[in-house]
């Protein structure tokens, strides 16, 4: 099992950039593919990245592709999403997730989640 903690969110003005970190626990963390999602007031959680257990893959929602940038340390338990030239859109609860897959896939059903953190973009 692992353990998931999410850091890093808050209020950024439009234009800005955010950096969360995903501190996971259990000796196991590099057999896991790792991931972000968020969910905005109303809607449905949607994916956002993915990474491999080996940091190899990533992949992205449109929405966020060349903005974004997940990355993970194996050595630290760690998973990071640098957010770049944040939109009002972005305003969401951004969860960590994780899972034994062994290909980086886009989806919303993980097995284990961390308890979420605001990020708030105001325009």
């Amino acid at each position: 099992q692992v353990q998931l903690v999410e850091s890093g969110g808050g209020l950024v003005q439009a234009g800005g950039s955010l950096r969360l970190s995903c501190a996971a626990s259990g000796r196991t963390f590099s057999s896991y593919a790792m991931g972000w999602l968020r969910q905005a007031p109303g809607k449905e959680r949607e994916f956002v990245a993915a990474i491999s257990w080996s940091g190899g893959s990533t992949n992205y929602a449109d929405s966020v592709k060349g903005r974004f940038t997940i990355s993970r340390d194996n050595a630290k338990n760690t998973v990071h999403l640098q957010m770049n030239s944040l939109k009002p859109e972005d305003t969401a609860v951004y969860y960590c997730a994780a899972d034994l897959f062994e290909e980086v896939v886009v989806t919303t059903t993980w097995n284990y989640w961390g308890q979420g953190t605001q990020v708030t973009v105001s325009s």
